[in-house]
């Protein structure tokens, strides 16, 4: 059975940084697409950046140039370096190790139990 978590989150101050961690076992996932979401209060969860198997990469608008998401070649281990962090930006972040190599995989996939951001202004 996959096993998905997430750590890393916790309370920034606007402005700061913080790196999220998501590591999957019980699976070779590592030909796998791998992703990041999150969830506000009483919103459906949202994509904020994607990797597929091959090291492509996308992101959410308001991700795009202050997130990066990378993973570590032939492991189930992918993270978000998330940079000027902003209020807007809490929320509980979710990785999703997809079902396969690409982005629709994810919507297939094994997720994890989410990490929580927090952004003070």
């Amino acid at each position: 059975q996959v096993q998905v978590v997430e750590s890393g989150g916790g309370l920034v101050q606007a402005g700061g940084s913080l790196r999220l961690s998501c590591a999957a076992s019980g699976s070779d996932g590592s030909h796998n697409a791998m992703g990041w979401y999150r969830q506000f209060p009483g919103k459906k969860r949202e994509l904020v950046a994607r990797i597929s198997s091959g090291g492509t990469t996308d992101y959410a608008d308001s991700a795009q140039g202050r997130f990066t998401i990378s993973r570590e070649a032939n492991k189930n281990t992918m993270y978000l370096q998330m940079n000027g962090l902003k209020p807007d930006d809490t929320a509980v972040y979710y990785c999703v190790l997809g079902s396969g190599a690409y982005y629709y995989n994810l919507d297939f996939g094994s997720w994890g139990q989410g990490t929580q951001v927090t952004v003070s202004s």
